[in-house]
């Protein structure tokens, strides 16, 4: 609870010579004696997905336990990350890692539609003339908290998901589902990223200008169409009304985006379009995920950290083979060790993002204490394209609602992954008893 001496207007800006100026939050915007749940400090709860295709080195492999790279041990004092997983190890405290989950809705997929039901644990309608699936996990979660931001998800990737071996860019390549039929699509240009967030233009003042001007535009064809409604017909004004709820959702994140003060952020100049570079592109990609959180831009998103199916090379740390053609290890210890490197290195970028999560205050907190992370894949052994048991790791406080200590929890064999989403959903607030093929809550989360 918190005691203050007098209560400033949590709405209060500084004026001076017709400039208005937003504050940060302020411990004296708390009312005297008022509980935090009931203040404008209550910590916003963001969640986010970030998915690895091919799966990990596991026990399952033909040199068993003894080359499993991925698997953690213990719990609390004793918890003990894995190999991959070490550069988590100032952030231990925040990780559960999971054994024994499945998700029998990718089996036999191959690259197809993995993505796509990692976070959904239902198999998609792959004969009919369109995508039909079931809503993502993460949209399940940007319904609940996400409308309050002028983005409810964001969805980014470090490549484009149009890959040969994963069907040529078909709309199971996604990670997210608006709805049954709506697939959405993973922007890959920081550009475009940034643009979305932060609105046209190149630097501060350019975006200042066209964001006036926008507004201005916005009035005026508001202004128009609504003449025009009394003159046409039941079609027309159907066509019409459609426009025009095109327009209120522009006017609802444009006057949403305003509202929150930047004052206080760092926002760099756009980016001119995609990095030559995976490893900057990787780190962009991050970067504007983590400027979005900390202004509450948006609460939830995912993010392909690179896609299912690719010839991506990592030259940048010693290996040149394609990463899908090395995937096909064929029990080779040479490729076996390749993969290790990329997948080591993937959660070394993570780890850096979680680090900047940590480092960013928050409320009482920090974005990290007040976030759940899930890092993972839909693949086990990517030599064998099997799904048993999928590499899946949870990272953060949940604004007080994840257990810590870190912990690697060991479920009853073949535990639908389905289990996991249905926990992070009642973690977040959503009292749901099935998803997917869910078939309980995992305990001790």
């Amino acid at each position: 609870m918190f005691i203050t001496k007098k209560h400033i207007d949590r709405r209060t800006v500084l004026k001076a010579a017709g400039v208005s100026l937003g504050l940060p939050f302020l411990e004296a915007m708390v009312p005297a004696s008022t509980a935090l749940a009931q203040t404008a400090a209550m910590p916003k709860l963001r969640a986010a997905f970030f998915y690895i295709p091919h799966g990990a080195i596991m026990y399952n492999t033909s040199f068993g336990p003894a080359m499993d790279k991925w698997t953690s041990s213990g719990a609390g004092a004793d918890f003990k990350l894995s190999p991959i997983l070490a550069s988590l190890e100032p952030y231990k405290k925040y990780v559960s890692s999971f054994g024994n989950l499945e998700n029998a809705a990718t089996a036999g997929s191959v690259h197809t539609f993995t993505p796509a039901t990692w976070l959904s644990a239902t198999r998609p309608d792959t004969g009919g003339p369109k995508a039909h699936m079931a809503t993502t996990l993460d949209q399940v979660i940007a319904k609940y908290i996400g409308q309050e931001t002028p983005l409810p998800s964001l969805e980014l990737a470090s490549e484009t998901t149009v890959q040969v071996a994963a069907g040529g860019g078909g709309s199971y390549t996604t990670l997210s589902f608006r709805d049954a039929d709506s697939p959405l699509p993973m922007e890959y240009n920081p550009r475009k990223v940034f643009l979305s967030l932060f609105g046209e233009g190149d630097t501060p003042q350019e975006r200042a200008s066209i964001g006036h001007q926008t507004n201005s535009l916005l009035d005026l064809v508001m202004d128009r169409t609504k003449k025009l409604q009394s003159e046409l017909g039941n079609a027309d004004r159907a066509v019409l009304d459609g426009y025009l709820d095109s327009v209120r959702e522009i006017e609802r994140r444009t006057q949403m985006a305003s509202a929150h003060s930047l004052s206080g952020m760092k926002i760099p100049d756009a980016p001119v379009g995609e990095q030559d570079k995976f490893e900057d592109q990787v780190k962009l990609m991050f970067d504007l995920l983590a400027l979005a959180l900390q202004a509450d831009l948006t609460r939830v998103a995912t993010y392909i950290m690179v896609a299912e199916g690719t010839n991506r090379t990592y030259n940048h740390i010693g290996v040149s083979d394609s990463f899908h053609p090395v995937s096909h290890h064929a029990n080779d210890i040479e490729r076996i060790n390749k993969l290790v490197k990329i997948q080591t290195w993937h959660v070394e970028k993570f780890t850096e993002f979680v680090k900047k999560m940590a480092d960013t205050p928050d409320g009482q907190g920090s974005l990290l204490d007040h976030s759940i992370l899930m890092y993972g894949s839909n693949m086990s052994n990517s030599d064998l394209h099997n799904n048993y048991p999928e590499p899946n790791i949870v990272v953060g406080g949940g604004a007080g609602k994840m257990k810590l200590g870190g912990q690697h929890l060991v479920p009853a064999e073949r535990t639908p992954i389905a289990n996991l989403h249905l926990t992070l959903l009642q973690k977040v607030g959503l009292e749901r008893d099935k998803f997917g093929d869910s078939t309980g809550i995992i305990a001790g989360v």
